[in-house]
């Protein structure tokens, strides 16, 4: 019989805090992250990493070693210095690892940025990090070259006055003279990816080598060594985002496999990768798995290879879940939790094959090795029993050093024990499984009782004329705050605004109304899946105050 929640639970001053119920993992104290991650490359120099799935371009793991290294040795010839920021604006490539694993392993701190994000935001980045150096394309050229910053260009185009990427490699190849011999720490910084900034102004995380090397042991713990060298893995997720670098990249180069590279989401082309590249892993964000799930699919399904996606950065609504299990019921679906300030994954399933508990169906899995868990009252701080909703709060070497330049948000975020408040609603059940509700901050407060928007979100994705959906909390002089919605509806779609409202009323307590419903074309959403609550509170409460100007 397995671990019970007892079993997991231990006092700590009156505190109640879970832990694993699998046994420690050991952490290396002398490995840099590019050396954990590279570790026996050599014994896969020929094997593929990284696979463009549109151009078929591709690198082995012989190749981004060897690069690594160039690119490392390059980065200190042109001034570079342990602890300068180097900002990489790229989208999805197949040399992305080899630029960021060569900033860390020069000294250097990867950064990185959406390449689709205005110039306005990439210079704050840019300032924010007191940046020393840009890494980009052609295209996203123009965005900084306004900057004042060395910029090194990667692809075919060359661009007058920046540094050309192929040949900074055969340069710092062929020259003997370039001291290399650098010491890097694991308690150096060598990662400041922002945070969102969906629920607050955007802010540097500053992860040291320790930390991500930590979060890799933790969450590979279950990893099956007989599928080491032989996984293939979708690599759709944006790679400046922490799920990308850490849970697609460098998890990916730590277990030799192959990574399909994929630049933007588009159905049919998503399809086409998993089939031709065999694809046996995809994790996803919940938007995605929503396009499978909603959009007619032609091609021949029995071809496909999938065995499991897994499903981070949003909640994923259940009637998502449930829809996907119908029509994919040979997939494996797993949902995981984690944050950017905890390095990447926090909590996530392991492997029934090597005998580990089989995460509850709606379950983000279970406690990770090396880390404790609580559930706190976010009125009280008091620690939480089982089966009790609270702010969850975790504890590891996970935990990120804080936010860069910014004490008074680290303190708010890190208390004096090292609790690191993730701001999520979570519980722990009688087994070890842990659910969460939703986001503390984005909770809606409707005379007093809690209304969590992706409850109602799962209501409207459940309506078959409903393509996606989001709830915020719009202020309210009687009430405090009451649900509005944003509905995408499909175009053969015959129900009104009213009749949506009515539909979710149907299914929900009476204080869980939606009070107000726009039809919209589109969800605005973060890169990594996350719904933009602020931007479309901030257009409802616009819309509804020309309408009341008008009447």
């Amino acid at each position: 019989m397995g671990k019970t929640t007892k079993d997991l639970t231990q006092p700590e001053d009156e505190e109640i805090v879970f832990r694993s119920r699998h046994p420690s993992v050991p952490v290396p104290d002398n490995l840099t992250l590019p050396e954990f991650v590279l570790k026996d490359a050599e014994l896969y120099l020929n094997h593929v990493a990284f696979v463009d799935a549109i151009t078929k371009r591709s690198c082995t793991h012989g190749e981004v070693v060897r690069d690594v290294r160039r690119f490392s040795k390059g980065l200190r010839s042109l001034g570079l210095q342990t602890g300068h920021v180097v900002v990489v604006i790229l989208p999805n490539v197949i040399e992305y690892a080899i630029v960021a694993l060569g900033v860390m392993a020069a000294g250097g701190v990867f950064s990185g940025a959406n390449p689709s994000s205005h110039s306005s935001e990439i210079k704050k980045q840019v300032d924010l990090a007191e940046a020393k150096l840009i890494v980009t394309d052609e295209r996203t050229y123009n965005k900084v070259k306004e900057l004042g910053l060395p910029v090194i260009i990667i692809g075919e185009e060359r661009v007058q006055g920046t540094i050309y990427w192929n040949e900074l490699l055969q340069t710092s190849e062929q020259s003997n003279n370039i001291d290399t011999e650098i010491v890097v720490k694991q308690d150096d910084l060598c990662a400041l990816p922002f945070s969102s900034g969906t629920t607050g102004l955007s802010k540097g995380v500053m992860l040291t080598h320790r930390n991500i090397v930590a979060n890799l042991c933790s969450t590979l713990f279950s990893v099956n060594q007989d599928f080491i060298g032989k996984i293939t893995i979708l690599g759709l997720i944006p790679y400046f985002h922490i799920y990308g670098l850490t849970g697609i990249l460098c998890a990916t180069l730590r277990n030799k496999g192959k990574v399909v590279v994929m630049g933007r989401y588009d159905l049919s082309s998503v399809l086409k990768a998993l089939i031709e590249h065999e694809v046996h892993f995809a994790p996803i964000v919940p938007p995605i798995l929503l396009g499978l799930v909603k959009h007619p699919i032609d091609e021949d399904l029995a071809k496909l290879q999938l065995r499991s996606v897994m499903t981070a950065a949003a909640p994923l609504a259940p009637e998502i879940y449930e829809e996907f299990r119908r029509k994919f019921p040979q997939i494996e679906v797993q949902e995981a939790y984690g944050m950017t300030e905890h390095s990447c994954i926090t909590l996530t399933h392991g492997d029934p094959n090597k005998g580990h508990h089989t995460a509850k169906k709606r379950s983000v899995g279970c406690i990770l090795p090396n880390l404790e868990v609580k559930f706190i009252d976010p009125d009280t701080g008091r620690s939480l029993p089982a089966n009790t909703p609270g702010e969850i709060c975790v504890r590891s070497q996970c935990v990120m050093k804080g936010y860069y330049r910014n004490e008074s948000e680290t303190a708010q975020t890190i208390d004096e024990r090292g609790w690191l408040h993730t701001g999520d609603i979570g519980y722990i059940d009688d087994e070890g499984d842990v659910f969460i509700v939703d986001r503390l901050k984005e909770l809606i407060k409707y005379k007093g009782f809690q209304v969590a928007p992706a409850e109602l979100e799962g209501i409207l994705l459940g309506h078959p004329s409903v393509k996606d959906a989001a709830v915020v909390g719009l202020p309210d002089k009687d009430a405090g705050e009451i649900p509005g919605a944003n509905v995408v509806m499909s175009k053969d779609a015959k129900e009104s605004e009213e009749d949506m409202m009515k539909y979710v009323a149907d299914n929900v307590a009476q204080y869980k109304k939606v009070r107000v419903l726009h039809f919209v074309d589109e969800i605005p959403k973060s890169p990594s899946g996350k719904i933009m609550r602020r931007l479309i509170k901030q257009n409802m409460l616009e819309n509804i105050t020309k309408s009341i100007s008008t009447q």
